[in-house]
C-alpha cells in the first residue's frame, strides 16, 4: 500500500530530480510496478474502508428502528429485552454502539446557538439562586436564603442582595437594591418565568408591571425551559457558591450582607476572561449610556390592613406581633420591611406598633408598652384601682400618743 507521503516523493524523484524508475525502485525499494502507478496518477492513492463483517444485529435492525420510531428514548436494555424475544443472541455493547449511531435520527433536532452581542446599558439580567446551605437568622434558627443577583451582560457588572422568601416584595426590594448598587438603570430586564413576577404567556404579574412601570423599564420573560438564554448570568451561579459561598460561615444576615459586598467589590475589580478588561473601569464606560436612578425607588414594603383584634397581636411572616390594645375594633395598615414592621391606624394616623423583623419563626414578640396599657385596661374591667404610686403617708411624732393614753 502506497502512501500519500511516498507518492509525492516518488513523483519528485522522478520529475524534479530525474532520476529513472529503476533508481528510484533502489532508492525506495518500491516495486517498478508501484512506481509506474504512482508516476501516471495525478491524484494520490486513496483506499476505501473495507466493509464491515457481518454482525449478529443484522437480521433485527429493523426493528430496532421501529421500536425507536415508537419510542425514541426507549432505553437500549428494553430494546435488548424485545430482540433477545426475536432470538437474538449477541451482546448488549454492539447493540449500544448500533443504538449511539441512529438514536439521533428519532430525537428533534440538538439546540444550536448564536454569537450574541449586545448593547451598553441595553440589558440587564436577573436571577434568584438558592444558597447551598441555611442562613443562621437568631433564636437557635436557621432558614433557607436566596440570592437575587443581576449582571449587565455587555460590561458583566454583577451585584446581589439577599432575601429569605420568593414573595414579591422581597424579591422587589433585592431588584431595587441591586439597582441601587449599580447606581444606574439599563433599558431592560431578563428574567425568568419566576412565579411572583410572571403571570402566563410571557406577561408580567400586575404588581411587577407597575413597578416596571414605576421605573419606566421594559422586560424580557424568557419561554419554558430557556434559562440558557441568559448564559451570563447563569454561569456566575457557579461562580458565587464556589468562590464566595463556599467554604464560609455566617453568623447571620447581617454579616452574610456585608461579606458579600467585600466579595462584590473583589468580583468587579478582577479582568474578566470573556472581555478581557477590569470589570468596573469597562461598567463606568457603560454607565454613561445608562439612565440615572430617579430619586425615589418604588416603595416595596410589605402592605396590609386589618382590624384590631381583641387580641391585639398579628401574624406576619410565621410571627406574632403585638398592637397597642387601645386600639381594638380599629382599621390598622401593616408596613413590613426588611429591616422593621410598623402599624398606624387608618383614622388618625397614630401608630399602633412598632417592632424589629425577625426572620425567625414560630415567635411572639410583645412590646412593654402594649403590655402595660393591656393591664391598666384589664384591671379597669375588673372594677380594681389602680394603686397610686409614690403615696405620700404622714408620721407622726411618738409624744403624740403618749398625751393621748395618758402615760
Amino acid at each position: 500500500m502506497l502512501e500519500v507521503e511516498r507518492w509525492a516523493e516518488v513523483r519528485r524523484m522522478s520529475r524534479v530530480e530525474g532520476l529513472s524508475q529503476r533508481e528510484i525502485s533502489k532508492r525506495t525499494g518500491l516495486h517498478r510496478n508501484t512506481i509506474s502507478r504512482a508516476l501516471s496518477s495525478d491524484a494520490p492513492p486513496s483506499y476505501t474502508p473495507r466493509p464491515k463483517p457481518a454482525s449478529k444485529l443484522d437480521p433485527y435492525r429493523e426493528e430496532i428502528e421501529a421500536l425507536l420510531g415508537e419510542n425514541p428514548t426507549l432505553s437500549g436494555v428494553r430494546i435488548l429485552e424485545e430482540i433477545r424475544a426475536l432470538g437474538y443472541s449477541g451482546g448488549k455493547t454492539i447493540l449500544n454502539d448500533h443504538l449511539a449511531d441512529i438514536r439521533p435520527r428519532f430525537q428533534p433536532p440538538p439546540r444550536t446557538y448564536q454569537r450574541t452581542t449586545y448593547r451598553p446599558g441595553e440589558l440587564a439580567q436577573i436571577d434568584l439562586m438558592e444558597l447551598k446551605e441555611p442562613v443562621p437568622v437568631g433564636y437557635g434558627q436557621m432558614r433557607k436564603g436566596y440570592l437575587l443577583n443581576l449582571e449587565l451582560p455587555f460590561s458583566k457588572k454583577l451585584t446581589s442582595e439577599l432575601i429569605f422568601s420568593k414573595h414579591f416584595e422581597d424579591i422587589a426590594f433585592a431588584i431595587s437594591s441591586c439597582l441601587t448598587q449599580l447606581g444606574a438603570l439599563p433599558k431592560k430586564l431578563v428574567l425568568d418565568r419566576e412565579g411572583a413576577l410572571h403571570k402566563g404567556a410571557g406577561r408580567p404579574t400586575d404588581p411587577f408591571a407597575a413597578y416596571l412601570g414605576q421605573l419606566i423599564l421594559g422586560w424580557i420573560i424568557l419561554g419554558p425551559g430557556d434559562a440558557e438564554a441568559k448564559g451570563a448570568l447563569e454561569r456566575n451561579h457557579a461562580f458565587i457558591h464556589g468562590n464566595f459561598e463556599a467554604g464560609r460561615h455566617f453568623a447571620g444576615p447581617n454579616d452574610l450582607r456585608h461579606r458579600l459586598d467585600l466579595w462584590l467589590v473583589k468580583a468587579n475589580s478582577r479582568k474578566h476572561r470573556t472581555t478581557k478588561r477590569i470589570v468596573d473601569e469597562h461598567f463606568a464606560e457603560e454607565k454613561a449610556s445608562m439612565r440615572p436612578l430617579p430619586k425615589l425607588l418604588p416603595d416595596t414594603a410589605h402592605r396590609q390592613v386589618i382590624r384590631v383584634p381583641a387580641q391585639p397581636y398579628f401574624r406576619f411572616d410565621r410571627n406574632d406581633y403585638s398592637l397597642d390594645p387601645r386600639m381594638v375594633g380599629r382599621r390598622v395598615e401593616i408596613r413590613a420591611t426588611q429591616s422593621q414592621i410598623t402599624a398606624t391606624e387608618l383614622d388618625t394616623g397614630r401608630r399602633a406598633c412598632r417592632h424589629e423583623r425577625v426572620f425567625a419563626g414560630g415567635l411572639t414578640f410583645t412590646d412593654p408598652a402594649h403590655q402595660a396599657a393591656l393591664e391598666q385596661m384589664r384591671g379597669g374591667r375588673l372594677g380594681r384601682r389602680p394603686r397610686p404610686k409614690n403615696t405620700e403617708v404622714q408620721i407622726r411624732s411618738l409624744d403624740r400618743y403618749d398625751q393621748l393614753i395618758g402615760a
